[in-house]
C-alpha cells in the first residue's frame, strides 16, 4: 500500500473510531442485542445438555439476530453521534 493511499484511509478510520467510542451508543436501545445474545447462550446450553438439533437451531438463529440487531444498534449510534456533533 502506498503512503498516499494510507494517508487517505487514516482520516476516515479515525472518524469512525471517534464516532464509536464517543458514548453516543448508550442512548440507543441495546436490549434487542442483549436478547439476541441470550438466544445464542441458550442454544449453547442446549447443545451442552445433549440437545444438538434444537440447540444448533437456537444458537444459529441467535447469531443471525445478534448480527442484524448489532448492525442496527451501531448504525443508530453513529447516526446519533453525527446528529449531535453537526447540529447547531
Amino acid at each position: 500500500m502506498t503512503q498516499g493511499v494510507r494517508q487517505w484511509l487514516i482520516v476516515p478510520l479515525c472518524v469512525v473510531i471517534v464516532a464509536l467510542s464517543s458514548g453516543a451508543g448508550g442512548a440507543a436501545d441495546k436490549s434487542k442485542v442483549d436478547r439476541a445474545t441470550g438466544r445464542v447462550e441458550q442454544g449453547a446450553r442446549q447443545i451442552g445438555q445433549g440437545d444438538l438439533g434444537p440447540g444448533f437451531k437456537e444458537m444459529f438463529t441467535g447469531i443471525g439476530y445478534t448480527i442484524v440487531e448489532g448492525a442496527k444498534f451501531s448504525g443508530n449510534s453513529i447516526g446519533e453521534f453525527f446528529k449531535k456533533t453537526f447540529s447547531s
